[in-house]
């Protein structure tokens, strides 16, 4: 079946990117998306897009979506992560209180073709290092996705199915950092945070029977937005009830105590997402994060979600496509009718720096990437059969790098796009954004 697939798709087809005669704009592929966004917080999505040809890659996957659609495809669709870059991986504590590496952002997860994943993961290590490495080098790290990528499923396919579900990336282990790319003081740090659990927000009187969030401008403050509070208490009433009982006795020991409005990353921006600040009984303080949850950018070109509630999406596939989840991800129905996902604000969590990492430490961190993909996807596709479409040659390895080479360079043209579009009054901008 997986060879079969080559007389649809030859792998070499897979190379190489020229935009149709009928490509939409980019510009007003933002435009349209951010309609369903709060108006307010659009300035700040295009400003921390505008930084760079990766910001604004970061913050498009929507773009790139609508671009992949027109590309060749085998025909073997896999949930998808929907919005995979190289920032969107990172290390985090596990259920039994370890740390590992996997893909950390499911906002866009979704049914579609297996290389939308991999093409735009490979491409984001080429835009991320423009200014750092020449060409081959970053045609190379490209190249090295997609050989770890294609190595991996195979050794998947020759191992047991429960294996794969097993499989974990573990960062207990001395020197797991540095074998990955990662920088060991990170790990050291986020072993810290699982030991001694810092606050993550400032809190108000937080010895007292009701702390309060303290603001923390531009991006954490109160929302004076009419009945806002109010239904934030009732959709976590609601994302209680999608906990599994034994979760639910959990979240119960705690009440609600305070809320406030989160501007995070960039392509979440414009999203309406928060934090909850829960007590316990005792005066412990739980933080939870909720994140408004919209149509995944890929559901236009690949059918809609069967789940009625997009939090529910996101929920359902980041426990299908991680190792290891948050035990308190849940989801419900939020302010302004919204859906929503809840979980913990965060859990030791690791966030790749890949500014001034060296060219080895990027080699590693890119097979790295690869190599979790390549487990994630196999979670819910054959990997025999995936296997058997990838080969043992390197003729799919080097299709991507030419792909993610090109379509770089259409990174960068739309990156001016977006700049020009700012100049001209089509976008409007935040004079000031930290």
């Amino acid at each position: 079946m997986g060879q079969a697939l080559r007389e649809k798709c030859k792998r070499r087809d897979h190379a190489g990117w020229d935009a149709p005669t009928n490509r939409r704009d980019p510009i007003d592929i933002l435009i349209e998306q951010g309609k369903t966004r709060l108006q307010e917080l659009l300035p700040v999505r295009y400003s921390r897009m505008s930084a760079s040809a990766f910001a604004f890659m970061r913050g498009a996957a929507a773009v790139m979506a609508s671009d992949l659609a027109t590309t060749p495809s085998s025909g073997l669709p896999v949930l998808a992560a929907g919005d995979c870059h190289c920032l969107n991986f990172g290390g985090f504590a596990t259920p039994e209180r370890r740390l590992a590496f996997d893909i950390n952002d499911f906002d866009e997860t979704s049914l579609a073709p297996w290389e939308w994943d991999v093409k735009r993961l490979a491409t984001s290590f080429v835009v991320a290092t423009l200014d750092e490495f020449d060409k081959q080098t970053r045609l190379g790290l490209a190249v090295t996705v997609a050989s770890a990528y294609r190595e991996t499923m195979a050794e998947i396919a020759v191992s047991p199915i429960l294996d794969t579900w097993y499989r974990v990336l573990s960062l207990d282990r001395s020197g797991s950092a540095a074998s990955i790319g990662l920088d060991p003081k990170t790990v050291s740090k986020a072993d810290h945070e699982l030991k001694h659990k810092p606050l993550l927000i400032d809190i108000e009187a937080s010895e007292g029977p009701d702390p309060k969030i303290k603001d923390k401008r531009p991006d954490l403050y109160h929302w004076d937005k009419p009945g806002f509070e109010r239904d934030v208490k009732a959709m976590l009433a609601q994302y209680q009830q999608s906990l599994i009982p034994e979760r639910r006795a959990l979240i119960e020991r705690y009440r609600f105590a305070d809320c406030a409005l989160k501007v995070v990353g960039v392509g979440s921006v414009g999203t309406l997402c928060g934090v909850a600040l829960m007590v316990s009984g005792n005066s412990e303080t739980l933080q939870l994060q909720f994140k408004e949850a919209d149509a995944s950018v890929l559901e236009a070109f690949n059918g809609r979600s069967p789940y009625a509630n997009h939090g529910e999406r996101v929920v359902r596939g980041q426990r299908l496509l991680q190792a290891a989840s948050d035990i308190l991800l849940g989801f419900g129905v939020g302010p302004g009718g919204r859906d929503f996902y809840v979980r913990q604000l965060r859990d030791a969590k690791i966030k790749p720096v890949l500014d001034d990492l060296p060219v080895r430490s990027f080699r590693r961190y890119a097979r790295t990437c690869g190599e979790v993909l390549a487990r994630a996807h196999a979670r819910s596709a054959d990997a025999v059969v995936l296997s058997a479409y990838l080969g043992k040659a390197a003729s799919f390895d080097q299709a991507i790098g030419r792909f993610a080479h090109d379509y770089a360079r259409q990174t960068v043209r739309d990156h001016a796009a977006l700049l020009q579009a700012i100049r001209d009054g089509r976008l409007p901008v935040a004079s000031q954004d930290s």
